[in-house]
Order: structure tokens, then C-alpha cells, then sequence
């Protein structure tokens, strides 16, 4: 298991490294330090010097990846490659572009995206696992089909829908939740039902129909049918036998969310406003702050990787017949 991991680890520095020069390379070999500083400025008679300084107050005066006037390793270390991407790897994400330490902000901003993303993550499996149980035992019937043109109804509904109109119909009409806002503490309860309400809803579909499928592939197999002829109830094997070998699909697919549990859902806490990282790459976004952008961009990666790790560790977990080479 050690050894495995470690392995795993080690395949995991050339994709950082890729995604690391790949962020370089589109953000300063296609956008130049002067135009960011330009860009920055925004004023079309901005002086010269004016963007000289700016460029020196954020350390983009340096050379790209190599300074010919510099000595010894300061060749490579006084150089923006250094300083604004090798730096990422020991987690020393630098200031914003408008002069915020960027680590202090994931600090401060990680609990709001965590408290919205767990709860939602959480409700969302329960919910979506037991009713796709119900629909493969009820598999055939009315209750079955009426289930799976509900999921698709569902599932081609737009986001935005649901947050609107949740936001209109419980924050506004029914006024049972703030329409938007976050607070501290246990006060911040009141601030999230709504967006977990509205997240696991908007899940129901995809989800539920998904699970549906792998219960309905694994009840086909031949262990199903022999539970069965050894007088097992129908409950028995779904539960005990169909569930668990259906796990090693479910956990590849909660992987991909989560990066989610800490980086945040960018539209959900736009429009509930809450101070989470999703919000907070918006902002950079759109304030064309690309320092943060770099950093988040990063931090998905790893959180990322580190997730696939866990999933191929879990596997052991969910099936004794996964072995770990």
C-alpha cells in the first residue's frame, strides 16, 4: 500500500509540471507583462513609466524564464517563471495583482465553499443513491418509468432555473431563507440551507439516473441470480450484494466533484454571494486578475489528483477483489 502510493504520488509531479507550463505559457507568453500592465491600467494615454512601475510593484520587470544580468542561481530565480510558477509548488501562491496575499484569502475563503459543498455533496448521494434503489427494485413498472422521465425533465432544466426561481419562490414569497448573504458562526445556517436545497435538487436527475443505471447493470450479472436461487429477498440483494458492487462506479464518479468540496461552485455562491473560492475566481476573472487565476487553476489540480488517489485507495475499501499493484 505504501509502496502504491508513493508511486502514485510520483506520477503526479510530470502532470503538475505540465499544467504548470501550460498556465505559464497562457498567461505570459501569449499576454506579455506589458500588456497585463496595460491592461491593468486601463487608461489609453497611461505613460511609459506608469507601466514600468506598475510592472516593478508586482515583480512582472523581470525577465521570463532566464536573466542574463543576474549571477550564480539568481539567473533562474530572479525571473517571473520562478516567482509567479515554481513558487506554486511549495504552495506560495504571492499577492493578487491588486495586492492581496493570496494564501490568506484560500484560508479565509475555503470554510464558506466547504460548508456549502459538503452538505450538498453528502444529501446529494444519500438522496440520489436510495431513490435510484427504489426505481431498480420497482424496475418495470409505472413508479420505474415515471421516475426516469422525471429525472430527464430534470436534467434539462438550466441551473439558473433552479436558483431563481428557488430564490424567488422560498427567500422572496415564502420569505423563509435570505435570498442571498453569508454570516459567521451558526448564523451562517441560515445563509445555506437554500443553496444546499437547491443544489441537491438540481443533482436528482443526473444523479439518480445514473445510479439507476450501473443497480440495473449489476442485477443482470450471474451473483444476482444466484442470491436469488439461494431464497434471498429481493432487499436482501440489493443492499447487501448490487449496492456494494455498484460502489467502485459511484466513487469514480464523486471524484470528479471533489475538487468541488474546496474550491467552490462559482455560479451557486455568485448568486447567493457567498464569500467562498468559487466567488473568488469569479471576481478574479472578471477583474482580469490573472495572479489568483493562476493559483486557483493549480490548486484544482492537485485537489484534483489528490482525489484520484484516494479513489483508487477506496477501491480496496468497496471491493476485496480490487488489489492495488
Amino acid at each position: 500500500m505504501t509502496a502504491y502510493i508513493i508511486r502514485r504520488a510520483l506520477y503526479a509531479i510530470p502532470i503538475l509540471i505540465g499544467v504548470n507550463l501550460l498556465t505559464f505559457a497562457l498567461f505570459f507568453v501569449v499576454n506579455s507583462p506589458e500588456e497585463v500592465a496595460r491592461l491593468h491600467l486601463g487608461d489609453k494615454q497611461v505613460t511609459q513609466e506608469q507601466v514600468e512601475a506598475w510592472k516593478y510593484e508586482r515583480g512582472y520587470h523581470l525577465p521570463l524564464m532566464y536573466n542574463g544580468e543576474a549571477e550564480g542561481a539568481e539567473q533562474f530565480t530572479e525571473t517571473i517563471f520562478y516567482t509567479k510558477s515554481v513558487r506554486l509548488f511549495a504552495f506560495d501562491f504571492g499577492n493578487s495583482d491588486s495586492g492581496r496575499n493570496i494564501g490568506h484569502d484560500i484560508r479565509q475563503r475555503m470554510w464558506p465553499s466547504l460548508a456549502l459543498a459538503v452538505p450538498s455533496l453528502l444529501l446529494g448521494l444519500l438522496l440520489n443513491t436510495t431513490l435510484a434503489l427504489m426505481l431498480a427494485f420497482f424496475r418495470g413498472s409505472y413508479l420505474d418509468v415515471g421516475g426516469v422521465v422525471l429525472c430527464v425533465a430534470l436534467m434539462s432544466v438550466s441551473a439558473l432555473f433552479y436558483i431563481i426561481g428557488g430564490q424567488y419562490l422560498v427567500g422572496k414569497l415564502l420569505q423563509m431563507v435570505p435570498i442571498s448573504g453569508y454570516d459567521t458562526g451558526f448564523e451562517a445556517l441560515k445563509f445555506l440551507v437554500l443553496p444546499i436545497l437547491i443544489s441537491v435538487v438540481y443533482g436528482i436527475g443526473s444523479g439518480t439516473r445514473w445510479y439507476r443505471t450501473l443497480f440495473l447493470e449489476e442485477i443482470s450479472k450471474d451473483y444476482v441470480r444466484t442470491a436469488r436461487a439461494k431464497g434471498l429477498s429481493e432487499q436482501w440483494v440489493l443492499f447487501r450484494h448490487v449496492l456494494r458492487n455498484a460502489l467502485i462506479p459511484i466513487l469514480t464518479g464523486v471524484v470528479v466533484l471533489l475538487p468541488l468540496l474546496f474550491m467552490g461552485s462559482l455560479i451557486t455562491e455568485s448568486f447567493f454571494a457567498i464569500p467562498g473560492l468559487g466567488s473568488y475566481t469569479i471576481d478574479a476573472i472578471q477583474r482580469q486578475d490573472f495572479s489568483i487565476v493562476r493559483a486557483m487553476v493549480f490548486l484544482g489540480t492537485v485537489l484534483y489528483i489528490l482525489g484520484l488517489l484516494l479513489t483508487d485507495i477506496s477501491y480496496t475499501l468497496a471491493d476485496p477483489r480490487v488489489r492495488l499493484n
